[in-house]
């Protein structure tokens, strides 16, 4: 999400935005972890709402000044997990999904507040704008190239002799992505991916409130 206002309403509404999107994925990250069986992220206090439990400092600015960033990964332990491969593939789907959900119900919201008429010029703009940020971070985290989670899920569907192989390329993953996130088709296909997955989401609301 790229900060572009100017205004004392801008800067704020751009700080919560970023604040409860990054603060809901990794809470996410962290309790579909727990669910299937490591306790990591709440032994460390990372199942939590609360974003100074979540925010890297660097990250953060760079979300708000150049709409690429991160936070701090939640911690996570997949030996814990009776299946490895399968349980960090879903630990890796939770954030998506969370920011997928989040932005589905900003969408429900903002149709509801229409319909009734109901308008306040903040609260709309704060709807939008984490419709937006949702929906684009939902998308880039897709994208199957490391450390993003689409790679893990990508990986978790390799057989096991490529995954050691492909997990330890990780590491490079990073340089990779800061490589290409500015070239034409990387920006064509996140662009593509956004806007079907808001228009998909635009028409699930629109069945239910007309």
């Amino acid at each position: 999400m790229l900060f572009r206002g100017s205004s004392i309403i801008d800067i704020l509404v751009t700080i919560a935005v970023v604040l409860i999107s990054l603060s809901v994925r990794q809470t996410a990250h962290g309790y579909m972890a727990y669910i299937l069986g490591d306790d990591t992220a709440k032994s460390m206090g990372r199942l939590s709402l609360n974003p100074l439990k979540h925010i890297d400092i660097i990250g953060f600015l760079m979300m708000l000044v150049a709409g690429f960033g991160w936070a701090n990964a939640v911690p996570v332990n997949m030996y814990r997990f009776k299946n490895p491969k399968k349980g960090m593939a879903l630990t890796s789907l939770a954030g998506p999904v969370s920011n997928i959900l989040l932005a589905l119900i900003c969408c429900f919201a903002i149709y509801i507040l229409a319909k009734f008429n109901i308008y306040n010029e903040i609260l709309f703009y704060f709807l939008q704008m984490m419709f937006y940020a949702n929906t684009s971070l939902a998308m880039f985290n897709l994208i199957p190239i490391p450390p993003l989670d689409g790679s893990k899920i990508l990986f978790a569907l390799l057989p096991d002799r490529y995954y050691s192989k492909l997990m330890y390329l990780e590491r490079y993953g990073f340089i990779i992505l800061i490589l290409i996130i500015n070239t034409p088709i990387f920006n064509r296909v996140l662009s593509n991916g956004v806007y079907n997955l808001q228009k998909a989401l635009i028409s699930f609301v629109e069945i239910f409130i007309h």
